[in-house]
């Protein structure tokens, strides 16, 4: 009688680089003969990719842990593994806290995952594994994405920043950028299988060619990402203010399927704020970046992050922030109260903010952006969008017989289902007769429908039987992919 396959789940937590990395992890898995687990099944791995930034992340981790504790006593052989941005910061104080985890790997060496798995089952005792520069470019690991019509393509790994309230560089390490010809590889190869959107990434994605020596390398590859026969929808996260350059905003504007969307992260208005960040811009510099991008693109939908109760904020300086919010006009805005994170310079700073203070100034922030949200969403009424339909996007859509989808500049559309058939990734066009600060929704009947290769490409999938693995990896019972992740808590890792 066959073995049955080891099942596994991912729980990803953080940014958009972790839910990419967490694509290659399942990658590895299934290449090492993993299955996905049923999502209301107990998995025989569980995986946590963990992200550092916020207060609450070693909460959620160990609360995380310790409700797992007891389903590992009584599941024969299951195992645990903790990676990602936490355990590179934390290290051997994971097994110490939870000596129940077997596998405790960092940001460069995921790739030695299923290894690390078959060691700690062989030794029966943890594994930690942490290494302080990166091995293997992610890129060239086996992937398992969540999605058939759009993917994630990263273009550099690290970061060279020094801001005062993320420890992300000094997980992440320094920035190494990928060459153009292996990234434009990865997006005609993505394309090849039914791609119709790519988004590329890094923690500071538009320094990309600080490595190469080409200050001009990453408007170069948007245009190039033009070429791509077959690309409808090139996106980007996170950049950053100081290395946003006019070449690039020229590229947006010239390249068509280079979308009219940009996340530009403010973090604070006041320039007494910045520079205690080391934030290497100031606020007439942000707005003049956001004057042009708008007068390249006026249609663009522009978003940001920003920190409330940084040590030291006054109120003028939080005013200054609601300033930059009034003049910016954001589409949305991903906000966040400031929590120390140990490692870090401002952790150390006088002038913590105090709890009431912080919550005070956040709240009238979010009722600031929420009624410019709502504002220039209604501009957006009357207008015939093209929304690429999306999978689990509309958490009401079977209640309401609705899809949903992203417009071009990503904003969220719901529309009524069309009579014909659709799948996500196909292209469905229609128009706005509502808005509301957060989604849009088109509640006549669709104009058009066009059925695209990305709907073929998820059909397909859905239609595949489970894939037989490949074989077997140092030992490995045969074992597959990883469950959804969670979404992030906003984009980049809040720290661009």
């Amino acid at each position: 009688m066959e073995e049955s396959l080891r099942t596994y789940k991912v729980v990803t937590y953080g940014c958009q680089m972790n839910v990419h990395d967490s694509e290659r992890l399942s990658g590895l898995l299934e290449e090492a003969g993993y299955a996905k687990a049923a999502q209301d099944a107990d998995p025989d791995l569980v995986v946590f990719n963990t992200c550092a930034v916020r207060e609450n992340a070693d909460n959620k981790l160990y609360g995380n842990l310790g409700r797992l504790a007891p389903v590992k006593q009584q599941h024969e052989g299951m195992q645990i593994a903790v990676g990602g941005c936490l355990a590179q910061k934390d290290r051997d104080t994971i097994v110490r806290r939870a000596p129940w985890v077997d596998v405790v790997f960092g940001t460069h060496n995921i790739g030695h995952l299923p290894a690390l798995l078959e060691r700690a089952r062989v030794e029966e005792r943890a594994q930690v594994e942490i290494l302080e520069s990166l091995e293997t470019f992610p890129s060239t690991l086996p992937t398992r994405r969540e999605s058939a019509y759009a993917a994630w393509v990263a273009i550099s790994v690290g970061c060279n920043n020094t801001c005062t309230f993320c420890i992300v560089p000094a997980l992440r390490g320094k920035e190494e950028d990928r060459r153009p010809g292996d990234i434009l590889a990865e997006v005609e190869a993505l394309v090849a299988e039914g791609v119709v959107e790519v988004t590329l990434l890094g923690q500071n994605v538009n320094s990309y060619g600080s490595d190469l020596g080409d200050r001009e390398a990453f408007s170069k590859l948007l245009r190039a990402c033009g070429d791509v026969e077959g690309l409808e929808r090139v996106r980007f996260t996170s950049p950053h203010p100081r290395d946003f350059t006019d070449d690039v905003i020229a590229a947006m504007a010239q390249t068509p399927n280079v979308m009219h969307q940009l996340h530009m992260p403010l973090q604070s208005g006041s320039d007494t704020v910045l520079k205690a960040m080391r934030r290497s811009y100031r606020q007439a510099r942000y707005l003049e970046i956001i004057r042009k991008v708008r007068e390249a693109m006026p249609d663009a939908a522009i978003s940001t992050d920003i920190i409330v109760g940084f040590p030291g904020e006054t109120d003028e300086d939080f005013e200054q922030t609601l300033h930059v919010v009034r003049e910016a006009r954001f589409t949305n805005a991903f906000t966040f109260q400031y929590s120390k994170r140990p490692g870090t310079p401002a952790a150390e700073m006088d002038g913590q903010i105090p709890k009431a203070v912080v919550q005070e100034r956040y709240d009238r922030l979010i009722a600031l952006q929420e009624e410019i949200s709502w504002e220039e969403n209604k501009k957006q009424v009357g207008r015939r969008l093209e929304i690429l339909v999306a999978e689990g996007e509309g958490k009401k859509d079977d209640r309401t017989d609705r899809l949903s989808g992203r417009a071009p500049d990503n904003r969220l559309v719901h529309f009524t289902r069309p009579a014909e058939g659709v799948r996500p990734g196909d292209v469905v066009t229609v128009e706005i007769t509502y808005a509301a600060p957060h989604h849009l929704l088109a509640e006549g009947a669709p104009i058009g429908v066009r059925r695209t290769r990305a709907g073929d490409a998820w059909e397909k999938r859905q239609a595949a039987p489970a894939a037989k693995p490949a074989g077997v990896m140092l030992g490995l019972p045969t074992i597959g992919a990883p469950a959804p992740a969670a979404a992030p808590a906003g984009p980049g890792c809040g720290c661009d």
